[in-house]
């Protein structure tokens, strides 16, 4: 662990600025639109342009990066997103905001398949795992600690959009100035969607439905947070919550996956998701509770996004996962697009609560589509199933394919380790 700090301390402090400067702003539009005037369906379709930008980023960027080099598309994409930061406060207009969001979406998407590059190429093969798993772990950091940065200032003025724009000016100064020589880029090719939809099912449906669940929390929870009347305080505390809730309950979670049938485990997470999603909506719970509500949603969702793609790894060979994550990832974008602009539409229709009322329904659409996969065929022994890796969903499918490279590689150690030690024991 600390090989993997000395080596990629300046990557990894970076991108937990970078993740401060995203958090803030995230966060802080859906707070600004509502002074702003703006309707839920309008700030609905200015949250779901940041998933269509990352989208268009994740195809795109890597031939800018064959083109002029990881250096020039790193400098030139952050620059563009702290501009954009800046120009949300001189620009109040939601179609304007629309725009930009597109940018920021792309140059995000881009920033992190030049970082997961870098630090893939600066890792060893012992390393790798370690320095992934701390890679995400500071983007969850970044993240979280951004919500306490949105107290700072009041959102109607500029200075919370100052902020995230010199966050993330710093964040690539020691990115920029440390970081080695990037290693040559080659695009994976995803597989066709019909193959990889024969593969797993389940894995598609499942990378699909839970795409709007993502984006319908991350893109809409400050929106619901400013109709609900929350204040800027118990609105950070609350998106806060939910990524709390990812960064704890992915072990957890991780090691019963490796040990009972994935699907079941799918299964059992989705009900339990949409019933909390249930008890949101019906009993309208107070504040702290919320926090449990909040906490439970991200714990669910996230590491139900490492789940499918262990499940879809399960039946495909090794040389396929790279392919697979790329198409995943695609299918799981297409969804993202459409989460915010249907939670909108939702809560224009039943109030608040279709917040919730989304999420939940898409959550109890997955359990339903995995008790029915189940009966269709036979799950793969436990013994022989792949490793679970804790993943992001903004991880790109560089970063998947090492995670799961580096999960499977330390299940087979583990496993030789304690057939070793099975035969030491014996008389």
């Amino acid at each position: 662990m600390l090989t993997v700090l000395r080596n990629s301390w300046a990557l990894l402090l970076g991108m937990m600025l970078l993740m401060l400067g995203n958090g803030v702003q995230g966060t802080l539009l859906g707070i600004r639109g509502g002074i702003e005037g703006f309707s839920t369906f309008q700030m609905s379709v200015v949250m779901a342009c940041y998933f269509l930008g990352f989208l268009f980023g994740s195809r795109l960027t890597p031939e800018m990066i064959r083109r002029v080099g990881h250096v020039r598309v790193f400098a030139a994409l952050g620059s563009l997103i702290s501009a954009v930061l800046i120009l949300f406060a001189a620009a109040p207009d939601w179609m304007a905001w629309a725009a930009m969001r597109v940018v920021i979406g792309f140059s995000f998407s881009g920033v992190y398949i030049t970082a997961e590059s870098w630090l893939n190429n600066a890792s060893t093969n012992e390393t790798r795992g370690q320095a992934l798993s701390l890679y995400m772990i500071m983007q969850m950091i970044g993240i979280i600690a951004a919500q306490a940065l949105l107290n700072l200032g009041d959102p109607s003025g500029f200075i919370l959009f100052i902020i995230p724009s010199v966050l993330v000016s710093v964040a690539f100064t020691p990115i920029l100035l440390t970081a080695g020589q990037a290693p040559a880029f080659e695009l994976t090719k995803p597989l066709s969607f019909v193959r990889l939809y024969h593969a797993s099912p389940l894995g598609c449906i499942g990378m699909f439905l839970l795409g709007g669940v993502f984006s319908a929390q991350f893109g809409m929870a400050s929106v619901w947070g400013t109709e609900v009347g929350l204040t800027v305080r118990q609105i950070s505390m609350f998106v806060a919550a939910i990524y709390i809730g990812g960064l704890l309950f992915q072990y957890p979670i991780g090691w019963a996956s490796d040990r009972i049938d994935r699907r079941q485990l799918i299964l059992g997470l989705s009900v339990l998701g949409a019933l909390v999603m249930a008890f949101a909506v019906i009993f309208d719970p107070g504040f702290y509770l919320l926090l449990v509500v909040a906490v439970f949603v991200g714990g669910i969702s996230n590491p139900l996004y490492s789940l499918l793609l262990a499940y879809v790894n399960d039946y495909l060979d090794s040389s396929d996962m790279a392919a697979a994550s790329a198409g995943l990832m695609f299918i799981n974008g297409l969804g993202a697009i459409s989460g915010p602009m249907i939670t909108g539409w939702v809560m224009t229709r039943v109030g608040p609560p279709g917040f919730f009322l989304f999420m939940g329904l898409l959550l109890a659409a997955l359990a339903a589509y995995a008790g029915w996969r189940m009966t269709r065929r036979a799950a793969p022994a436990v013994a022989d199933a792949g490793a679970f890796a804790v993943l992001s969903p903004t991880a790109t499918p560089l970063a998947v394919e090492v995670a799961m490279e580096a999960a499977h590689e330390e299940a087979a150690e583990a496993a030789a380790s304690e057939k070793e030690g099975e035969g030491n024991n014996t008389p």
